[in-house]
């Protein structure tokens, strides 16, 4: 685990990204599972790994990792938790989406507070990629976004609020492991998705489908972002992130047989363009503002 500490932030959120974008190819896999069995199952598997992860890394100072992480460390998880369970929440009353592109202004709230929070500067290029990177979502929902269904979509909301204040917590305190709130936010969604469903009996295969979703998609997803942000600004991990909106159609077009339509294609390309423009302002510059 030590190994993956040393790998560069941005490397890591990138990689944290990239993990996250399976989750609707996932999702779409489910043979019937309603979104809240799917909450619970994932949440269960996720809580796994984490602990995996906090057994291997800290040994018998398991239970000392998690005290360790304090008030800012349960704070984030239940926060964290809360943005998983509007995820489920606004799938029901809105669209897919209006709920997709409502998760990319997490990009916004980044840059946002971690300016007025952290006191971290943005530089014109990261304020061009942000933009750019924006439109380019805007391009690739085409027009998606319908009226109505205005609780769903403020509800959705609380997803991107909620990951944005989590990486605001990371790079406050940088010095404490902040991986047991992951922790945390499985625990209070798994019980959220318990108490939502009749009942969590499903079909085998949705079990491992809520293996890989929690496992891997959410729990190696989380884990590499969560380190990865103690050391990459905020706007400069909101800019990362906006990989997951393009690799998520990838996926379903390679596996699930989806074809996007031009104009996603176009979107993605932009997006791909301004996370790349961030990169080389990171590695090929030595100015502090990103």
């Amino acid at each position: 685990m030590n190994i993956i500490k040393t790998l560069p932030g941005p490397f890591l959120v990138f990689f944290g990204a990239v993990s996250l974008s399976f989750g609707g190819l996932i999702v779409k896999s489910f043979e019937g599972s309603t979104l809240w069995q799917i909450l619970f199952w994932r949440s269960f598997f996720f809580i796994i790994v984490v602990s995996f992860f906090l057994l291997f890394t800290y040994k018998k100072k398991f239970f000392s990792a998690l005290t360790k992480s304090g008030i800012p460390g349960f704070v984030g998880g239940a926060i964290l938790s809360l943005g998983f369970a509007s995820y489920v929440f606004a799938m029901y009353e809105t669209t897919v989406a209006n709920t997709n592109f409502i998760i990319q202004t997490q990009t916004l709230f980044l840059a946002i507070f971690g300016y007025i929070f952290l006191k971290e500067t943005i530089s014109k290029l990261t304020f061009f990629c942000i933009l750019l990177a924006i439109s380019g979502i805007f391009l690739m929902l085409g027009t998606s976004i319908s009226p109505g269904e205005m609780i769903g979509n403020l509800v959705a909301f609380i997803m991107p609020i909620s990951f944005a204040i989590l990486i605001l917590i990371v790079r406050k305190y940088p010095e404490v492991d902040m991986i047991p709130l992951q922790l945390v936010a499985g625990i209070f969604a798994m019980i959220i998705g318990l108490l939502m469903s009749p009942t969590i009996v499903i079909s085998s295969t949705d079990i491992f489908l809520g293996f890989l979703a929690g496992f891997f998609q959410l729990g190696f997803g989380f884990i590499f972002i969560t380190i990865g942000a103690r050391s990459t600004p905020s706007a400069f991990v909101g800019i990362i992130m906006l990989t997951e909106a393009v690799l998520g159609p990838l996926w379903a077009w390679m596996f699930a047989n989806e074809n996007p339509p031009m104009f996603v294609l176009i979107g993605g390309s932009i997006v791909i363009t301004a996370v790349v423009l961030q990169f080389l302002n990171k590695f090929l510059t030595k100015k502090k503002a990103y």
